[in-house]
């Protein structure tokens, strides 16, 4: 991390994931001095609002093997009823009551988060390929960081989650950790993606094994090939913020002693911009 450069910090849905230390170090990193950009994710919650709804979660594979939710018009209510009305304001009150300045938008607010609508997704079910119409979810193109950067000058921290506003004007599902990516991306910053384990593994079942450092091309190949599930999406979004202009990613553990400072100062799995050299 050089100095001056923003954080942006990944806040994931997971039931494990604590975020109560997260915040607690966000506001000690902003103290320092350091702008920091929260984004998170809410999975568990959206989940939990459906079931309490009498609604079943889906998710579908795609035929690269990532996962995710199938979002139809039901679900997208539900989805924003969870993220920003739930999710989001736990967090912007937990910053709030450790002294940091927060202030929460979705990716909607002031065309934060803006693409394309996807028509239609391509899944594999039962092993076979399957086109999914109905589905409200899209691609995130272009972030304001101009808004980002005004609420960080006038001493703000910016707390922010999908959904994202699609260019026919709804608001559609993102994956929040490509939305992070999209944000680190857009502010030349550090993308520190805090999780329930304390990076990549080797081998997923044996934290011993973790992937501490990844500069080279061929040390990222070995990380794609050791992400699996959750963490492609992780890896997926790791690439795109770097290509787009991120100084460094860090996956690291959420549940960690001042998990944020941590990870900047070494801990969990660092993916430098040269690992992309070359990679395919």
């Amino acid at each position: 991390m050089a100095d001056g450069d923003p954080v942006v910090v990944k806040i994931g849905g997971a039931r494990a994931v604590d975020p109560g230390g997260a915040l607690a170090d966000v506001a000690a990193t902003v103290e320092e001095g350091i702008d920091v950009v929260v984004v998170h994710g809410g999975s568990t919650a959206v989940d939990d609002a459906l079931e309490r709804m009498g609604m079943e979660p889906e998710y579908v594979e795609t035929p690269s093997g990532v996962v995710g939710r199938f979002t139809d018009a039901e679900t997208m209510d539900v989805f924003k009823m969870a993220m920003a009305g739930l999710v989001n304001t736990d967090l912007v009150t937990g910053l709030r009551n450790e002294g940091c300045d927060a202030v929460g938008l979705s990716g909607v607010d002031g065309g934060l988060l803006t693409g394309s609508r996807k028509s239609a997704v391509r899944v594999v079910e039962d092993g076979k390929k399957k086109i999914r119409r109905g589905d409200h979810s899209g691609r995130i193109e272009d972030v304001n960081g101009e808004l980002l950067e005004t609420l960080l000058e006038d001493g703000y921290t910016p707390v922010a989650s999908p959904p994202m506003l699609a260019e026919d004007g709804v608001a559609v599902n993102t994956d929040a950790d490509r939305a992070s990516a999209a944000v680190a991306a857009e502010l030349g910053g550090t993308l520190v993606s805090l999780t329930d384990v304390a990076g990549v593994y080797r081998n997923p079942d044996d934290p011993a094994t973790l992937i501490e450092r990844v500069a080279t091309p061929d040390e990222y190949e070995e990380l794609q090939d050791a992400a699996e599930g959750f963490m492609g999406r992780k890896v997926m979004a790791a690439e795109e913020a770097l290509a787009g202009g991120a100084s460094e990613v860090v996956v690291a553990d959420a549940n960690a002693d001042s998990p944020v400072r941590s990870a900047l100062e070494g801990g969990g799995t660092h993916i430098l911009p040269a690992a992309l050299g070359g990679a395919e």
